[in-house]
């Protein structure tokens, strides 16, 4: 994919010559690959205008088909769940000088859980992830992590997206596109979402300015994951078929004499997709075939990790069809601003087993190695109290981990200060974050780019670098 491929979706003479020569003449199955794409190609069009979801190589060699992101929305406290600082215990209740989000600053807290040491890495872990623990061996922690922003919208953004305002496309949106999907009858980039509804909302997996076709689909808890998918019961599914071939043949015909819209072509090969998801969505969806076993290793035996337990299995039966980027919201936040020893234990009793178990059962169905699995919040929490028992955003210094494909499991890079304030040791910013995952799917972060206004954007700033002490 070089340069000359990146975002080339302006209108040529070329392109509007051949278009107008294929009239509506091309039905929705040829727009989907099946007729006439070689004549396209063979004129020079970007295949990605008519195929932007087919499988495509990035410049470097991949380590990961896929990717899981396992976003802790709320701001989880690294030095509450893996990273404890004993300084920070020494010094309870002592007084510093910090700005908070929320102003009035207590004085220090220290952790309310224990912590021991797991795996032959000897990784610490708190009391609060007894089954995460027993995969330290496979996780890369990087605790040096710094945001932008310390307001829970803004800071969302800028971890999807690269930047803290909204409209820009996120890194599912950017990885599809470079790579396309190994899967045809799904989308490409799957979102479960938040049942209440995440901070900024659908933009965090947005595609902003790249084609339609590579924004998030939210799949939603249930048998019916995609709203309207299920086609009526008087309508037969010949009848479906030759209803999007008509509607297919107009918008064709329209698209001619408008070749610059990429979005009406999007909109073209979305009906497509939506008509070949409706028997395989339901049978994502459809746990009955898994054995009691896997459903328990899940949590889906308990309420408390039932429902994040069933993303982390919808997750694994996503890449296992192709799908090539997979993001999993909680129900709840890890917001914990009233009670940190509360919220957190909450939290991660909602989301302990299903995160092992997903880790366990990729590793065990030799998925492991193709999947890269990202944990992390949009920020942190401080290490001074708010109102007593709680803690404040903190994005100057926070834990993200990576495990799976092409990654060094069983260590540590980088570390907060002595009481988990500041990021002060080999310091990872979100542009790191994001050239790393790029990295291990194939991808050159830097010369994935796209033209939009005058202007060439990327996920990555152009100072990103890629983790490398944490590759295997």
């Amino acid at each position: 994919m070089n340069s000359q491929h990146c975002g080339r979706y302006e209108a040529t003479a070329n392109r509007r010559e051949f278009l107008k020569r294929a009239g509506g003449g091309f039905g929705l199955l040829a727009l989907s690959g099946l007729v006439g794409e070689n004549r396209l190609l063979a004129a020079g069009e970007d295949d990605r205008l008519l195929r932007p979801l087919a499988p495509r190589a990035g410049q470097l060699p991949a380590k990961a088909k896929s990717i899981i992101w396992l976003f802790m929305e709320g701001g989880p406290s690294g030095f509450d769940l893996f990273d404890p600082k004993p300084e920070l215990q020494r010094r309870h209740g002592q007084r510093i000088s910090v700005e908070t989000f929320f102003g009035n600053p207590g004085p220090l807290l220290r952790s309310p859980f224990e912590f021991k040491q797991h795996g032959q890495s000897g990784a610490w872990v708190s009391e609060v992830y007894p089954n995460l623990a027993a995969h330290v061996d496979d996780i890369a922690f990087v605790k040096s992590c710094f945001a932008e922003s310390n307001n829970h919208a803004p800071a969302m953004f800028h971890m999807n997206t690269g930047f803290t305002r909204a409209g820009f496309p996120s890194a599912g949106s950017w990885v599809t596109y470079g790579l396309g999907s190994e899967s045809q009858n799904l989308p490409g980039f799957v979102v479960l979402g938040n049942r209440r509804g995440s901070k900024g909302g659908p933009q965090n997996w947005g595609n902003g300015f790249l084609p339609g076709a590579y924004q998030g689909t939210l799949f939603r808890n249930g048998p019916n994951p995609i709203l309207n998918l299920t086609r009526p019961a008087d309508i037969t599914r010949a009848d479906q078929r030759a209803q999007l071939d008509l509607m297919a043949k107009l918008n064709e015909a329209h698209r001619a004499e408008h070749p610059g819209e990429a979005d009406l072509l999007a909109r073209i090969q979305n009906y497509e997709l939506a008509y070949r998801m409706q028997s395989e969505a339901l049978d994502l969806a459809d746990l009955s075939r898994e054995s009691v076993s896997t459903k328990t290793l899940y949590g889906l035996d308990q309420p408390s990790s039932q429902a994040f337990g069933t993303k982390c299995l919808l997750a694994r039966r996503l890449v296992e069809r192709g799908v090539r980027f997979v993001q999993v919201y909680c129900d709840e936040e890890w917001d914990a601003h009233g009670d940190i020893r509360q919220n957190h234990i909450d939290m991660a009793t909602q989301t302990d087993r299903g995160i092992a178990g997903l880790l366990a059962d990729l590793k065990q169905r030799g998925l492991l190695d193709s999947t890269l699995l990202v944990w992390g919040g949009e920020f942190g929490r401080m290490p001074v109290s708010e109102g007593g028992k709680g803690r404040d955003h903190n994005p100057n210094g926070f834990t993200v981990w990576f495990a799976g494909a092409g990654v060094k499991g069983g260590m540590t890079h980088g570390a907060t200060d002595e009481i988990g304030f500041k990021a002060v040791q080999d310091r990872v910013s979100i542009h790191d974050l994001h050239a790393t995952m790029l990295h291990l799917m194939g991808i050159e972060h830097k010369r994935l780019t796209y033209l939009h206004s005058g202007r060439r954007f990327r996920l990555t700033d152009v100072s990103g670098e890629v983790i490398t002490p944490i590759l295997s």
